[in-house]
């Protein structure tokens, strides 16, 4: 993908554009990492390339509708999949835990992830402020990967402290 195709970020009230921090580490074989939602910080073209400088194989939206469109990036799915990754939607109400009709999507998400993971692949997870439906989606990959629950959880935690902001994601990412 060429830097021209990525849309220009809508405006964010003159807020001075803040790069994307990817949190990443290794889990099943190869590079799982959380981060806020692109364009979150006011520079989506900006947050775009970083991402695709990443070159995740695998990126997962754990956002709504609604906050992509509050953030000016309504086009997120379509603009990641421009740059040559998977797409995967699972929308979670923020601080919340998946309803039932993304808990069924899980397993096949999960599946994907770990099998890119195990391919020595790169696998990007978002929500909004990339702490507590990230946090809890890649703890529970980590899990699902293998690692007991509290060392997966320490090793999160020390590269993105806020990750799992609830008990009730803390029950769910556990919860295999």
């Amino acid at each position: 993908m060429r830097s021209e195709d990525i849309p220009e970020p809508a405006a964010q009230d003159g807020a001075a554009p803040a790069g994307l921090i990817i949190h990443a580490l290794s889990a099943g074989g190869g590079i799982l990492a959380l981060c806020p939602l692109p364009g979150a910080g006011g520079d989506y073209r900006g947050d775009l390339i970083q991402i695709y400088q990443w070159k995740p194989g695998l990126v997962i939206s754990m956002t709504t509708e609604a906050e992509h469109a509050a953030a000016g990036v309504p086009r997120l799915g379509i603009d990641l999949q421009s740059m040559a990754c998977r797409w995967l939607h699972l929308p979670v109400p923020d601080f919340q835990v998946p309803p039932p009709t993304v808990a069924a999507k899980w397993a096949a998400a999960s599946r994907s992830a770990r099998q890119a993971l195990a391919g020595g692949g790169r696998v990007l997870v978002h929500c909004k402020g990339g702490c507590g439906r990230s946090g809890m989606a890649v703890l529970r990959l980590m899990i699902e990967c293998g690692e007991a629950p509290a060392q997966a959880l320490a090793r999160l935690r020390a590269v993105r402290p806020c990750a799992v902001e609830t008990e009730a994601q803390m029950d769910w990412a556990c919860s295999l």
